[in-house]
Formats: structure tokens, sequence, C-alpha cells
């Protein structure tokens, strides 16, 4: 019988690749599995396209199983050739911390932390990996990797065929493959969940807890997922959007999936939200002007299980203040100014204001029509404003980023 979990991950399209699926589902319908999910801290905050494991590790928890979220202080000091052909730039210790932090809060809007048994914990890889010295890592676990071996994972072939692979960056396998074995041997963790573009650096993990301990460990992973347009998802106008409220606003999070294409509506309803399956079929049924009703419950359901009911119903109304001639616009994203009232050009004030982050994207905005200010389109840069304050205003750029100023 299909393990429940891996089942709702197939029908969602959630699987890629098992290196031994008949394996797992054993081990699965034997009893709770304990499963783990690394990233580097290279950002305070992920955005909407890496949001898809960490979904799976929600469903995987909700399923009665325990999530192990592993930062990589280590690794990150190396940096993954894995889908990249550049170095990551080299992080400090203040910079790490602080990355790290971000991400564990970014965690916990979708898995629950704690003490109990399928309560999810954070690790990071530097406190075992520290302990080694080169010499030492070399004779313990030298022997257990293979070049030809190594050289044969595609993440490795596309950075050595750009001549640019590091010997820095050929360290970061062996070093993920120990995290496995540091949890198999420490917390009992037999599956790790990955990115496709992962598989080789995880499978290099089940060798070596085969070779080392004799014992079976899985990796699974999912699929890239790409829009309809074939681009990488979670970045708009070459902005990601965050999933930390603090980086990307609920309501601008909730616009994001409003404004999908109506060809990724199905595909993200399996993946961003948890929506019975029967219920999206029906959805994925509407079309030309009734999948607009479609993408509103995508965007309040994917924005319900990063943010919250009150922030996805507060966006909801925001959206419907301003598109649909009803409601309020309390979760339009609010910035406060300080200009005693002074005169400000548009220029100076929407910058200022946190609209765009610098004067040439201002004009930029302002020449191509797309900047209105209280319901007003600003053609001349040299416009101006004054505010008191106690005053509001409401900016818009372009069809679907809105801010209101008020001035203090």
């Amino acid at each position: 019988m299909k393990n429940e979990f891996l089942h709702e991950l197939e029908q969602r399209g959630l699987i890629y690749q098992s290196t031994d699926m008949a394996a797992l589902n054993a081990a699965m319908n034997a009893g709770s599995v304990v499963g783990y999910l690394g990233v580097d801290p290279t950002a305070d905050s992920f955005h909407v396209g890496h949001l898809v494991p960490v979904m799976i590790m929600r469903m995987f928890q909700k399923y009665g199983n325990k999530p192990i979220m592993l930062v990589g202080g280590a690794t990150g000091r190396i940096g993954d050739p894995s889908d990249r052909n550049s170095d990551r730039p080299m992080l400090d210790d203040a910079q790490i911390a602080a990355n790290s932090a971000g991400l564990r809060k970014c965690y916990e809007q979708f898995i629950k932390f704690g003490d109990g048994p399928t309560d999810s914990i954070m690790v990071d890889n530097y406190d075992w990996q520290k302990k080694y010295s080169h010499i030492e890592f070399l004779r313990e676990f030298g022997t257990s990797f293979t070049v030809p071996k190594m050289l044969a994972m595609e993440s490795v072939k596309k950075r050595l065929d750009s001549g640019e692979m590091s010997f820095l960056e050929f360290n970061y396998m062996p070093l993920q493959a120990v995290d496995f074995l540091h949890l198999f041997d420490n917390n009992k963790c037999i599956l790790q969940l990955c990115g496709a573009d992962q598989w080789g650096n995880s499978v290099a993990g089940v060798s070596l807890i085969r070779r080392k301990r004799g014992k079976e460990a899985h990796v699974l992973s999912c699929p890239l997922i790409l829009d309809a347009n074939g681009m990488k998802i979670g970045k708009s106008m070459g902005n990601a959007v965050w999933v930390r409220g603090d980086r990307t606003s609920p309501y601008d999070y909730y616009q994001y999936f409003r404004n999908v294409m109506d060809a990724d509506v199905e595909k993200f309803l399996k993946i961003f939200t948890e929506l019975p399956l029967d219920d999206i079929a029906r959805l994925a049924k509407l079309k030309d002007v009734e999948i607009n009703e479609a993408k509103k419950i995508l965007a309040f359901e994917a924005t319900k299980i990063a943010h919250g009911d009150a922030a996805a119903r507060a966006a909801a109304d925001a959206a419907s203040a301003l598109f649909g001639g009803g409601g309020g616009e309390g979760a339009v994203p609010t910035a406060q100014l300080t200009i005693n009232n002074e005169q400000l050009t548009v220029v100076d004030f929407i910058v200022m204001a946190g609209l765009v982050p610098s004067k040439s994207e201002a004009r930029r905005a302002i020449e191509q029509g797309g900047l209105i200010v209280d319901g007003k389109k600003i053609t001349d840069i040299a416009t101006t404003i004054t505010a008191k304050s106690g005053d509001s205003v409401m900016l818009q750029k372009g069809k679907k980023t809105f801010l209101k100023v008020v001035v203090k």
C-alpha cells in the first residue's frame, strides 16, 4: 500500500526522484520517520521559488513525521556548485548568524517547532563540522568518495565545463554527505529531502551511510518548478517575492499569486495550498473570466499558510478595494514618512517612502507612465508633493504595486 504522504506528494506532482521508492514506502508505513532539509544561509529569508521543499516538509510533519531543518553554517562558508555558474561570495560569521536567525523565522511560518515527537528542530552543521581538522576529515572520510563518481555528478560537470570550479567547491559534496551521516547517527534520520539540483550531493550521503554503517537511508527529490513561460518561480519583474512579511508584505504576497498566469493555477494550487485535490480539480476546470475566482482562492490559501488567516483576509479586502470597488485598504503596504511639511519632488518622495530603491528607477517609472499618486498619473519628474503631518498619500507603480504613505 502506498504511504499516504508519498501518495499525496505524487498526486501533487512533487516527486522527481527517489533512491528506492519501495523501500522508502515500507519504512514510512512502518512508523514515524525523521527526515531533513538543508539550506545554506546565503540570505535571511527565502522566496516563493525556494518554498516547494518547505511545503513538502510541512506536509511531511502533518502526516506524523519529524522534520529537521538544517542550516549550513559550515557549507555556507564554502558555496554549493549546484545550479550555479559562478562562485558564491564568502560570508562572515556575523552574516551567517543573522541569516540563520532569519531563516528560522521563515520556517516558523510553515512548520511547528518544539519538543514534541513530531515537532521540528533546527540544527547547524557547523556545530559538528568545525570539530574536524583537514587531516582528520580526510582520514575519516576521504576513502569513501571516488573522484570519477564526483566528476560524474551533473552539478560538478556543469561547473567544470565552465572552467570555473574551485577546489573549495569540490569539497561541498563530502561535507553534505557527512551531514546526513551525522543526523543518521544522532537523530535517527533516514531521509533527506532535496531539490532536483541537489540530487548528486544528497545521494552521496546515502552511499556514505551504507559504507560506514551498513544501513540504508533514502533521498527524495522534488522537481524544479517553472511557470508556464519556463521561468523559475518566485520572482516578479526581477524582484524576489519573499516569504517574510517584513521583506514582502502579505498584500504583495497575495498579489503575486492573484496575478499568476492562467496555465499555472492548477499547478500552484497543488504546491502552495492544502486544498483537497478534488477541490483543485474542480477549480482547474474554470476558464476565461471564471479563472479569476480560482486565482483569488489560490492567493488567499497561499497567503493564509504563510502569514495567517487574518493577514490573508486583510490582503483580499485590500485587493477588493483597489480593484473591485469595495472593502477597505487596510492591508495595503504602509510606510511612515517624516517630511516636516516640506515640499519634495515626486522623485525624492517615492524614494524616501521606499516605493522604488533609487532616483533613477523613480525617473524611469515616471517617464514610462507607470507612476500614479492619489489616482493621478505623474508625467513630469519635476512634479512636487507637499504634505503635512497626518496626511496620507497613495502611491501606485504599474498595475500591481501599491504603497500608502502616512506623513508624520
